[in-house]
């Protein structure tokens, strides 16, 4: 798996028809920055709305898995996130001038064609993986659906189906790491049963359907009369029946292409969890209401882990943000740059670390027989490791200052001296609004709690740019 972060090298534009809106529009994948993540946006709305892939924007999940955000909504986004999982890459926006994504051949291969055709760009930041720390499951009873995630250094993903059909039977798909999803899933197509078909149709979906972009699955006898109407409903001179029961005589590019599909539509639907993952999913009979009830269960670990767990800090992997960007991002310099590294970032959470030497001019003359590190510079420390986090969310964090609006809750639990290394820790308590953000922060020493406190700040844009 890959290390760092990557993009794009330059825009790239599929078209074609939506599967169930039936309506064509034309799909632009564009490089994005560090930290950006899945985003989509409708250039045919007005304020052209931007959508973020997140399972807490899930609207729909009739046939696909649709979100919805600012006014926008985004249809059938599995396959199109998949080809991004699938490829390893972290930060792209996908411009649309429709409601739903091209169906393409059904499959994610189209999409991976294209942005292999521009290439794929590494970034200077880390991946920001969440490692499943222990076992999280789902199960319905009454569907026979159960997943799991389980604890792995890397991203395993078996699907099992039994669709108690005598032409699919039980099968089974599986990848034992994500680079291996180009070659062996991607290319796996979208499907349906017969009898699922005419059903669709009355509820207004596949309206973009075709034989050429789906597989028809018929699990029983048809007569002519039954296919000559089916012929009609897909517009077509005339559909048959092969013997292996596949409409319209399509050959299946694997004999498990189904299963293939549903483990295509399983990573497509756990990208919305909003970060790459590393653990092993195993699941039986998915599919995508499941699919979104285990990526909520997933996000809600995640967050839980975010805000509980001790940081990890391993000197030898590159950080986030070093010194040098760290002092192009916050406006303070010597004395007052009082974090060295930021190791981790994402939407809600930051974690910093400081190094506290004796060099250090508050040393001079804070307690000098008995120096410790002092509390108001633990406060500012946290400030600004704060600070990072919301500067974090404009695009041009130069053009804006941070203020200081308020501590609560302040305890300072042991003491910091020379030699220590600090972990600040914070996350925002709710969504920043109105340049208004408020936030818990907690730093470690050596796995342990030696301050804490709540914090408000301003985010204000600075006069004449």
């Amino acid at each position: 798996m890959n290390d760092k972060q990557h993009t794009i090298k330059a825009p790239v534009t599929v078209s074609g028809i939506g599967l169930h809106t039936g309506v064509v529009a034309n799909m632009t994948f564009l490089p994005a920055p560090v930290n950006h993540g899945y985003k989509f946006q409708r250039i045919d709305l007005p304020g052209q709305p931007i959508v973020a892939a997140d399972v807490d924007n899930v609207v729909d999940l009739s046939r696909g898995t649709t979100i919805e955000q600012n006014g926008a909504r985004i249809n059938t986004v599995e396959h199109t996130l998949a080809a991004m999982v699938g490829l390893q890459v972290d930060n792209i926006l996908i411009q649309l001038d429709g409601p739903e994504p091209p169906i393409m051949d059904g499959s994610s291969i189209e999409f991976i064609n294209a942005l292999e055709e521009v290439g794929l760009e590494e970034q200077n930041a880390l991946r920001n993986f969440f490692e499943i720390p222990q076992g999280i499951h789902y199960k319905d009873s009454e569907r026979e659906v159960e997943l799991a995630a389980l604890p792995l250094n890397d991203y395993r993903v078996t699907v099992m189906v039994d669709y108690n059909s005598p032409v699919l039977g039980s099968q089974h798909a599986s990848i034992t790491a994500i680079d291996q999803f180009r070659d062996q899933i991607a290319s796996s197509r979208t499907f349906c049963f017969l009898h699922e078909l005419e059903a669709l149709y009355k509820q207004n979906l596949i309206k973009g359907g075709d034989l050429a972009n789906a597989i028809v699955v018929v699990d029983r006898v048809v007569t002519e009369e039954e296919l000559s109407n089916l012929a009609t409903l897909l517009n077509k001179p005339k559909v048959a029946v092969k013997k292996e029961g596949i409409l319209n005589n399509v050959e299946l590019r694997y004999k498990n292409e189904p299963a293939r599909h549903k483990l295509l539509d399983l990573i497509g639907d756990l990208a919305l969890v909003g970060r790459p993952l590393k653990g092993q999913i195993l699941a039986a009979r998915p599919g995508h209401a499941a699919n979104v009830a285990f990526a909520k269960k997933i996000k809600k670990q995640m967050q839980e882990v975010a805000i509980q767990n001790v940081p990890v800090y391993d000197p030898t992997k590159e950080p986030v943000m070093d010194i040098n960007k760290i002092t192009q991002t916050l406006p303070h310099r010597f004395p007052f740059v009082l974090i060295d590294k930021i190791i981790y970032l994402d939407e809600s959470t930051v974690i910093g670390v400081k190094n506290v030497t004796m060099n250090e001019m508050q040393f001079q003359g804070h307690f000098p027989a008995n120096p410790v590190y002092p509390g108001v510079y633990q406060i500012e420390s946290m400030a600004q490791t704060g600070g990072i986090l919301v500067l974090s969310t404009v695009p041009d964090p130069e053009n804006y200052w941070t203020y200081f609006l308020g501590v609560d809750k302040c305890r300072f639990r042991r003491k910091v001296i020379p030699g220590d290394t600090i972990i600040f820790k914070c996350w925002l308590l709710a969504p920043i609004k109105r340049g208004i953000a408020k936030m818990e922060g907690k730093a470690f020493v050596n796995g342990k709690v030696v301050m804490e406190a709540e914090m408000s700040a301003s985010i204000v844009r600075k006069e004449g740019v």
